[in-house]
This record gives structure tokens, C-alpha cells and sequence, in this order.
């Protein structure tokens, strides 16, 4: 008994160094390929250095290092386990009795641990780090402590009063996400006709109306108008300029429960926000499947060399079960199946996939 509980800590200890091993290699590989990407992009910048390119580069690695984490744990299990074969520790362990099933307990433990420090600490870490860099990267072109929108964002809809309606845009948005930077307001008719259009400086949501500040109004066969303020009336408020304009991703975890009860309670359903909340914590249970996956292919002995077919076929289950992952999460965030159904069937497929190969291999 006090064998076996040795060696499952000693599983249990290679898995989570492989892992460590596994990470940090995927971080050095994102900070290489951000800091590349974002030198060709802001380069030419006065602001930019390369010390604060490798910072914030750095500061965005933990965003992608939380996006490939399956893939590091479906990785450092494939390569513990045949390690300990190659060795033939685990040759020796089934010689004494022990079964497959206690071969992976450290393994569903390391799993667990690892998605629960993930979730706790590196989501938070990764979120508030890559809103950071984007805050950073912003100012470098005068819009201090604010990000870009990517061009295929929709713009924010509001209704007028006379029953028409209010087209929101803007170029760049601040990190609390209620101050738009060049932002246009076009205002249109119940009849679909353009009345005016508003190009401002900044736009701030202020109790019930937007406030736009350094305003040129153009209207209709008249020379356009500078004003230093105008203030429109909106019905918006911040949880629904969240859901269309901030990424889910971006929101850290101890902050989407507050967000999706702020959304429900204006009658916003944050299909993303519920998503990304569920996607987190079916995360645990997503890298057991992972290491249940990897074990189907690297429990048996094999001699060298005749490893490699099977390391692939693994791999491949993996990258099967993320792609079902990540189309079930688009599914989710766009509100077409429930997002906790989105969350876990892929994750109780994967495991169930594997639990059933494992018992038809190792047990008959």
C-alpha cells in the first residue's frame, strides 16, 4: 500500500514538472510570435521600445497560455507516461499488481489541481494581463489606457425618442469600458433616413445619457458644426456595452458572475459572458479528459520506435476533442444550445470516450 501511494506521488510529481516544462515552452513561443507581430505593427511608433514590447508581450503570454492548456496537459501526459514505460517503471509496477486505473489517479489529480490553479490564478492573471497590454499598445496612438475594436464588431443600436433609432461606433474603448474613443453617432429617422451624424473626440456614459465631448455634427445640405459638448439620451447602460463590445475572454473570472446577473437584470441574456464562466469551470474536468485521451495511446509497452504512430493517433483524438470544445463554445456564446449543455457535453464525450477504450483494453 505504501508503495503504491509512493509511486502515484511520483506520477503525480513527473506529471505536473512535464506540464511546468510544457507551459513554459508554449509562453516563450507566444512572447517570440506577439513580440514579432507587434514590432512589424507599432515599431514606427515613438513610444515603442523593445524593452516594453518583450514586457508587454510578456504580459500577454498568460492569455494564450490558458487558451492552449488542454493541449499542454494532453502533451506532458503523452510524454510522462511513455517516459515511465521507456523506463519500465511501469512494467515493474503491473508485475506487482497494480492496475491502470491507479497509473492515472495522479494523473486526474494533477488534472484537477492544475484546472483549479488555472481557473483561480491564471485566468484572472491572463485577462487583466492582456487588457493591460491592450491599454499600453492603445495609448501609443493618443488614446490613453484604451484598446482597438476589431473591424467586425457590430455597433451598439439604441432607439430615439421619436422612434427612430441611434447607431453607436467607435475606433478605440477605455478599460472600463464606458468611454468610447472616436466615436460616431449617427442619428436615423423612423423612416430610415440619416438626420445627423456626430463625430466626437470621446463619448461617456453618464447615468442615462451619452456625453460627447469635441463634437463635429454634420446635418443634412448644412456645413458641419463644432461643439465642444453635446449630451444624447440612451437607455444603455454599462452591462450591455460590456456584452457588445468587450470579448468574454477579457472579463477575469471573479467578475462574470456580476456581469451576467448586471446583464439579465436589463434584460440581456450575455450568451458570451455565461459561456466563457461555464467553458472555466468545466475546465478541470475538460484536462481530465485530456489525460484520459493521452492514456489510451501511451499506457501499453512498446519498444522504441514503434511509439510514433500511436503518439500521432493521440494527438489527433486531442485535436478532435478541442475542435468539438471549441465549436460547442461558439455554439454557446451565440446562444443557439444552453451554455452549461455547450461547457460539458464535449468534455463528458472525451471522457467517456476514453473511460470506455481504457476498460475494453486493460480489463477485457
Amino acid at each position: 500500500m505504501f508503495a503504491g501511494h509512493t509511486l502515484q506521488w511520483y506520477i503525480f510529481r513527473r506529471l505536473v514538472g512535464m506540464m511546468a516544462v510544457f507551459a513554459v515552452a508554449i509562453a516563450a513561443l507566444a512572447v517570440l510570435i506577439d513580440f514579432t507581430e507587434m514590432t512589424n505593427r507599432a515599431g514606427n511608433l515613438s513610444e515603442y521600445t523593445v524593452g516594453l514590447g518583450l514586457m508587454i508581450s510578456a504580459i500577454r503570454a498568460p492569455f494564450y497560455v490558458l487558451g492552449a492548456l488542454p493541449f499542454v496537459m494532453l502533451f506532458a501526459t503523452i510524454a510522462t507516461l511513455i517516459a515511465l514505460n521507456r523506463r519500465f517503471e511501469l512494467v515493474v509496477a503491473r508485475s506487482a499488481g497494480m492496475s491502470a486505473w491507479q497509473f492515472l489517479a495522479p494523473t486526474w489529480g494533477a488534472a484537477i489541481a492544475i484546472g483549479i490553479v488555472s481557473v483561480a490564478v491564471l485566468s484572472p492573471l491572463a485577462a487583466s494581463g492582456f487588457s493591460a497590454a491592450e491599454a499600453i499598445e492603445g495609448s501609443w496612438s493618443g488614446s490613453p489606457a484604451s484598446r482597438a475594436l476589431p473591424d467586425e464588431e457590430p455597433w451598439l443600436r439604441q432607439n430615439r425618442v421619436d422612434g427612430g433609432t441611434v447607431l453607436i461606433g467607435a475606433q478605440r474603448v477605455t478599460n472600463d469600458e464606458v468611454l468610447l474613443r472616436e466615436a460616431v453617432f449617427l442619428e436615423i429617422s423612423a423612416g430610415g433616413s440619416i438626420i445627423a451624424r456626430h463625430d466626437a473626440e470621446s463619448a461617456r456614459l453618464d447615468d442615462g445619457q451619452w456625453v460627447l465631448e469635441d463634437v463635429t455634427t454634420s446635418l443634412a445640405d448644412q456645413r458641419p458644426i463644432w461643439r465642444d459638448t453635446i449630451v444624447i439620451a440612451t437607455a444603455l447602460n454599462e452591462a450591455v456595452i460590456r456584452e457588445a463590445l468587450v470579448p468574454a475572454e477579457m472579463v477575469p473570472v471573479y467578475a462574470l458572475p456580476a456581469q451576467i446577473e448586471a446583464a439579465r437584470s436589463f434584460g440581456v441574456p450575455a450568451h458570451p459572458f455565461r459561456m466563457q464562466f461555464h467553458s472555466l469551470v468545466a475546465l478541470p474536468a475538460l484536462l481530465v479528459a485530456m489525460t484520459l485521451v493521452a492514456a489510451t495511446v501511451s499506457l501499453r509497452f512498446v519498444r522504441s520506435g514503434q511509439s510514433t504512430p500511436m503518439i500521432v493517433g493521440g494527438i489527433a483524438a486531442g485535436f478532435v476533442l478541442y475542435v468539438l470544445t471549441a465549436l460547442a463554445k461558439s455554439f454557446g456564446s451565440a446562444g443557439i444550445i444552453p451554455p452549461p449543455l455547450a461547457a460539458w457535453l464535449p468534455v463528458l464525450c472525451g471522457m467517456l470516450f476514453g473511460t470506455a477504450y481504457l476498460l475494453h483494453r486493460e480489463d477485457g
